[in-house]
Order: structure tokens, then C-alpha cells, then sequence
């Protein structure tokens, strides 16, 4: 089994800047893909950005330019920086890890409160 423990949300101003972590422990894959995803009220969940083990990254165009992925093999953790926080941001933000050759991921974290102000 693996479990992920998110931390790093909060309530920022919008322009501000919050730094997520997810900590994955337990049988990790070797090769993998740990991702974001976000849900807002009544909105369906969506894919922010992902980063395979050797660090190819993808992100959703909504946070382009504004929102890094990246993560510590050694410590099994991702990061997520986003910057120039949108009231649009706010969401759940919920990490997970898959399997390099899924497209679903395998397991998912608690979730995060990510709330931005106007």
C-alpha cells in the first residue's frame, strides 16, 4: 500500500504565492508519474500538472507560466509552487501517484484547501 500526505494549503491573497508537498510512503513503483489535481465546488476534478520519476512535466494551460512541478526522488515527495494565485485556483488539490503506463492514478491524497482572495 501507499499513502500521501499533502501539505502547504491555505488562504492567500490573490498575487500570492503557496507551496504544496505531498509525501508518498509505502511500496512506491519504481518508475512513476506524481501529479496534482484540483477540484472547486461543483466543478469537475482536473489535472494541474504532473512529473514523471525521470522529470518530463506536463501542466494543465490554465496555470502555464504560473504553477511549478517538480519533486526529490530521495524523499519520494512532490512539490507543487504555484504563484500569481487566481480566485480561480481555489479548489481542493489532492496529490497522487500512478503507474508510468496508466493514465488513472493508482492512489490519491486527502486533499489540501487552496483558497484564494479577492
Amino acid at each position: 500500500q501507499v499513502q500521501l500526505v499533502e501539505s502547504g494549503g491555505g488562504l492567500v491573497q490573490a498575487g500570492g504565492s503557496l507551496r504544496l508537498s505531498c509525501a508518498a510512503s509505502g511500496s512506491i513503483f519504481g518508475t512513476n508519474v506524481m501529479g496534482w489535481y484540483r477540484q472547486a465546488p461543483g466543478k469537475e476534478r482536473e489535472l494541474v500538472a504532473r512529473i514523471t520519476s525521470g522529470g518530463n512535466t506536463m501542466y494543465a494551460d490554465s496555470v502555464k507560466g504560473r504553477f511549478t512541478v517538480s519533486r526529490d526522488n530521495a524523499k519520494n515527495t512532490v512539490y507543487l509552487q504555484m504563484n500569481s494565485l487566481k480566485p480561480e485556483d481555489t479548489a481542493v488539490y489532492y496529490c497522487t501517484l500512478r503507474r508510468l503506463w496508466v493514465a488513472i492514478p493508482d492512489y490519491w491524497g486527502q486533499g489540501t484547501q487552496v483558497t484564494v482572495s479577492s
